[in-house]
């Protein structure tokens, strides 16, 4: 039998892994994980889950940047980025309106990290490309996925004190 210790390391790792790679569901596992019946309080694993999902999506924020170095068959060529056209001319719109519109910026973040819509990963790629500032990133990232994984983990409490 697993630890509270184990159970959280392992909900870390999954957290991680499912903000890599999308065939994960970590909602699935936390669904299981509850019915399972472990004692650890709601606010504890929402916050090792927001804090996973955040450490994955800062590698595609990052990635999107360009301060990571990805793979050659995941690279642009360079010569694509010097030819003008209409997704360049986008991206340099979508990056002053970011710049000149913050809360804008951090309420987009904070709803797609909440609801998922748009997908959390799309838009944490779409920041780094626009170069959102890191902090705002975080705040709001993490705010909003502490609060979706809040909801989930607490939502079983919640269902049985109305029944």
């Amino acid at each position: 039998m697993l630890t509270v210790i184990g159970l959280l390391s392992t909900t870390f790792g999954v957290s991680v892994a499912s903000a890599l790679l999308p065939l994960i569901s970590i909602e699935l596992f936390v669904v299981g994980l509850l019915l399972k019946g472990p004692e650890i309080p709601w606010w504890v694993l929402a916050l090792v889950i927001a804090t996973g999902q955040i450490g994955g999506k800062l590698l595609h924020f990052y990635a999107a940047r360009g301060a990571i170095r990805l793979p050659k068959v995941l690279r642009r060529r360079a010569d694509r980025e010097q030819r003008p056209g209409r997704w360049r001319d986008w991206m340099q719109r979508f990056r002053a309106t970011c710049r000149q519109r913050p809360l804008w910026t951090g309420g987009v973040l904070l709803i797609s990290a909440t609801a998922s819509l748009p997908p959390f990963a799309a838009v944490a790629i779409g920041a780094g490309i626009a170069k959102v500032p890191l902090s705002t990133f975080l705040l709001a990232g993490f705010t909003g996925r502490f609060v979706r994984f809040g909801v989930l983990a607490a939502a079983p409490g919640l269902v049985g004190t109305w029944l």
